[in-house]
């Protein structure tokens, strides 16, 4: 594929300043906003103002943002098709690939690098597919890639954590037929539904809650090469947490929090809310279980943001249900929200990320929040993905910048707030499998978030031409 023809989208300035830093941000542009912390960072140890250069995967309409390229090696496909207004979501690895071989953004980093003599890369999710670290001068500044792309592996999850936390009853299997055996014969006993997932899946993309063999084919049956499945017992449950983490070492572990994630028809995330509503003892349970995950993942040599899913059920009891060896999707929001809880100069979760890289420890003044901590705000998210086709009619605009809108209900006493993240644009075809919008919402009690965001999906709804979408 013509690699000229990959790029979108590019406002970098034609020469780069050899008086300013320089680092990449290479993923979606949901988690780019981190990068503003990771610049406070930088630009207090490198003496000098810091310029990040993001390099995205998000065809849209519009980009707001200074100094972005947006590529994707499925562009001249999908404009051929759809013509030049469309919009769509290209998988990580094979984005990462075409960025990693790219001629513009190798002359780039060597630009960059005859001025400074390290270049960073910053991740949403360290994949191996990403190889400009192999250019002289490049690290990766986030977990190493083979060992996150393990620990991904939901199969090697469950083996690994099987004897240290509380699993749901599990089996791995090592072929598509035996996969259907071992559910024939477990169905008696896991009668409220055997969940199937591929080793590698997120948000319900190669996941099912099944009932019944034919289900578990029309979900899989064009898998039937996979390796490797795992299959689990079906927990009813009542909560969904998930929490925030990083590793610094084999020993510290800091927790940033419990989330509540929304999840519909079993395994489709569509957002989260904060403050969790369990009880302290709950959370704190929580926490000391994710915290045993990270040091034994940080014993493997896993060090940065991670997050850990988990399900309680009717009776509170906690089930681990995945590692997510990443950033996960609430780990902006909670860099906004621990800004406002923690003392001035504490180091924010890409700061600390940054030390347990680069230094194998936190900082002398990490301060963790307390168990069940119950601030003066809230927050929530809701995503919306489309099972289908669709187009827009209207663009959704993003007023202000998000941690401004967490600093005005954290600080000034305005009482709600909510805001339309990356909507791609005004008459776009968008496709199947593609975010047509995230928001946000800050207020002070989660009746007035749950408001905000039941608001915010109406109008994301309503900025298609039809109601050809479904979010997800």
């Amino acid at each position: 594929m013509d690699d000229e023809n990959t790029i979108f989208f590019s406002n970098l300035p034609p020469v780069c300043s050899p008086d300013r830093y320089y680092f990449f941000y290479i993923g979606e542009l949901k988690a780019q906003p981190l990068c503003r912390y990771l610049e406070q960072v930088l630009a207090l140890r490198r003496g000098r103002p810091v310029v990040c250069i993001s390099i995205i995967p998000d065809i849209m309409g519009r980009y707001d943002q200074e100094n972005v390229i947006a590529l994707s090696p499925y562009l001249t496909r999908h404009q051929a098709t759809h013509g030049s207004r469309v919009s769509f979501r290209t998988p990580l690895r094979q984005f990462c690939k075409t960025v990693s071989r790219h001629p513009a953004i190798v002359n780039l980093a060597k630009q960059i690098l005859a001025h400074q003599e390290e270049l960073f890369v910053y991740m949403f999710e360290s994949v191996p597919e990403m190889t400009l670290d192999q250019l002289p001068g490049v690290t990766l500044l986030g977990p190493g890639k083979e060992l996150a792309n393990r620990l991904n592996n939901k199969a090697f999850q469950f083996e690994l954590l099987g004897k240290h936390v509380p699993v749901v009853d599990y089996r791995i299997c090592s072929s598509f037929d035996e996969m259907l055996a071992a559910c024939a014969r477990l169905r008696p006993d896991w009668s409220q539904g055997i969940f199937v997932s591929k080793p590698y899946s997120a948000a319900g993309m190669a996941s099912a809650v099944t009932s019944c063999e034919e289900e578990i084919i029309s979900k899989f049956g064009q898998d039937q090469d996979e390796s490797t499945f795992l299959i689990t017992r079906y927990i009813p449950h009542v909560h969904d947490p998930t929490v925030l983490g990083v590793v610094g070492n084999g020993e510290e572990v800091y927790i940033a929090g419990v989330a509540d994630q929304c999840i519909e028809d079993g395994n489709r995330f569509i957002g989260s809310t904060w403050p969790s509503c369990l009880p302290e003892t709950i959370c704190h349970q929580l926490h000391e279980h994710t915290r045993l995950i990270g040091r034994l993942i940080g014993r493997l040599g896993y060090r940065g943001i991670f997050g850990c899913d988990y399900v309680l059920d009717d009776q509170e009891r906690i089930f681990f249900i995945e590692i997510n060896a990443r950033k996960q999707g609430t780990t902006l929001e909670f860099c906004h929200a621990l800004e406002l809880l923690l003392p001035p100069g504490a180091p924010s979760l890409p700061e600390l990320e940054y030390h347990a890289v680069t230094a194998d420890r936190f900082p002398a003044n990490t301060v963790e929040p307390e168990p069940g901590c119950r601030p003066g705000f809230c927050w929530g998210t809701y995503n919306h993905k489309l099972a289908r086709p669709g187009r827009t009619r209207q663009w959704l605009q993003q007023d202000i910048p998000e941690k401004e809108l967490f600093q005005a209900v954290g600080n000034s006493g305005r009482e709600e707030g909510m805001l339309f993240l990356e909507h791609v644009g005004r008459d776009r075809t968008v496709l199947a499998g593609t975010f047509l919008a995230r928001s946000v919402a800050v207020a002070i009690t989660p009746e007035k978030v749950r408001s905000c965001l039941d608001r915010a999906k109406e109008q994301i709804q309503a900025s298609l031409a039809s109601c050809a979408g479904s979010s997800e």
